[in-house]
């Protein structure tokens, strides 16, 4: 009889694991203050409370709740003074909203590639990226793990970059002890469903710079100054205020934050034991000077010559034990936004700016190729928030198709 779950056998696992948002009533008692408040309009009290605990939260001077996570990278770099013209060096192996965010910004993307180990930015494809038209680097600290910010820190001084770090996955993250967001000139957060911090969609904004906050400020404001008159618009803006209801499901979700973390800590731990002993699959690896990974995504290395098994056919056999992981990321610039495009020009934001041409047909980030289609696979971050049994689970069910792979290989 077969023994793989895949071809009839019993699988590892029956159960599910910890779901997601968390199940706790103070969720509804953040709600509950702001009906009763009477304001629902703008941020409310409960909004500039999320902004001051969040910013303090993460080592921060000041921090600007937004709509989305997307748009709080649009708003780095407008105030950044990105814009028309000018390039943004950006992983591949990235969520689209990444690169959506640059377009907007009237910039233009150009990919640089991911280190193999830790799947972050690097930085020595960086600086081989670098040209008179780059002017910034916007690294994305994926699946919650800081990318290597010293040295990207210094290409930036060399080259007189703005470095905007994406961290929509990064939650409490640290580099070196601190934590992500405002290392760089500004961080982006996102605050969708999925993520660490949760309120259904919405987005914020770090920086440890007064100048940069106020312009951030005003323009998620309409362009009003702080303190200033509701119909006195100084400068150009959108209303990207982040609503009142959101910021007091958001600050519920941020005092949950720091015991999720030492749970995800310490079940993250466990599995990593665990994967140290298993020949073809390994956690991703922590790149120079990153000291806690928010993880909010468990992401596996994957070799398939050590395996023995295509990375796909092993994702459906483990998926089949009760495991729920996926394969991820396409490399970016393979989406069809890039592809059916393939002169800049034709992008509507920057088609009347940039005089050069991008034909990201001919890019080509080996590494994010062969992470994407055979390197890796990953789970989401509520798998960690449950018991070691449940990493034993995973750890098991790893071993368990790969000692009968001939069943599927």
């Amino acid at each position: 009889m077969s023994k793989l779950a895949i071809n009839g056998g019993e699988p590892v696992r029956t159960g599910p694991f910890t779901g997601w948002p968390p199940d706790d009533p103070g969720f509804l008692q953040r709600l509950q203050q702001v009906l009763d408040s009477g304001v629902w309009g703008g941020h409310g009290e409960q909004g500039e409370e999320f902004c001051e605990k969040f910013a303090a939260f993460h080592d921060a001077e000041y921090a600007i709740a937004i709509t989305n996570g997307t748009q709080a990278i649009q708003l780095c770099l407008h105030v950044l003074g990105v814009g028309p013209g000018d390039e943004v060096i950006v992983p591949p192996y990235t969520f689209v909203g990444t690169a959506q965010a640059v377009i907007a910004a009237n910039a233009v993307p150009r990919f640089a590639d991911i280190e193999p180990d830790t799947f972050c930015l690097d930085p020595e494809d960086v600086k081989a990226n670098i040209n008179d038209s780059t002017a910034a680097v916007l690294p994305v600290h994926i699946g919650g793990m800081p990318c290597n910010m010293a040295a990207l820190q210094e290409i930036c001084a060399e080259h007189d970059l703005k470095l905007v770090e994406d961290a929509c996955q990064a939650h409490g993250a640290e580099y070196d002890g601190t934590k992500v967001g405002a290392i760089g000139d500004m961080g982006a957060f996102s605050l969708q469903a999925s993520k660490n911090v949760c309120a259904g969609e919405g987005g914020m904004v770090l920086t440890n710079d007064r100048a940069l906050y106020e312009a951030g400020w005003r323009f998620v404001n309409c362009g009003r100054i702080m303190g200033g008159a509701w119909y006195d618009h100084r400068t150009y803006g959108y209303n990207m205020r982040l609503g009142a209801f959101q910021s007091a499901v958001a600050l519920r979700g941020l005092e949950l934050l720091p015991g999720h973390m030492d749970i995800r800590d310490e079940n993250a731990a466990h599995l990593r034991e665990r994967l140290s002993k298993i020949d073809g699959v390994a956690a991703q690896a922590f790149p120079d000077g990153a000291t806690r990974s928010a993880y909010h995504l468990f992401i596996f290395r994957y070799d398939s010559a050590t395996v023995g098994v295509s990375r796909d056919r092993f994702i459906e056999a483990l998926s089949a034990e009760g495991i729920p992981v996926g394969k991820g990321y396409n490399p970016l610039y393979r989406e069809r936004m890039f592809t059916e495009d393939l002169d800049i020009g034709s992008f509507p934001f920057v088609s009347q700016y940039y005089e050069g041409s991008i034909d990201y047909t001919q890019t080509h980030c080996p590494v994010c190729e062969h992470v994407c289609n055979d390197g890796s696979f990953w789970m989401g971050q509520s798998s960690l928030l449950g018991t070691t049994k449940d990493m034993d689970a995973i750890a098991d069910a790893i071993e368990k198709v790969i000692e009968y792979k001939d069943e599927i290989s």
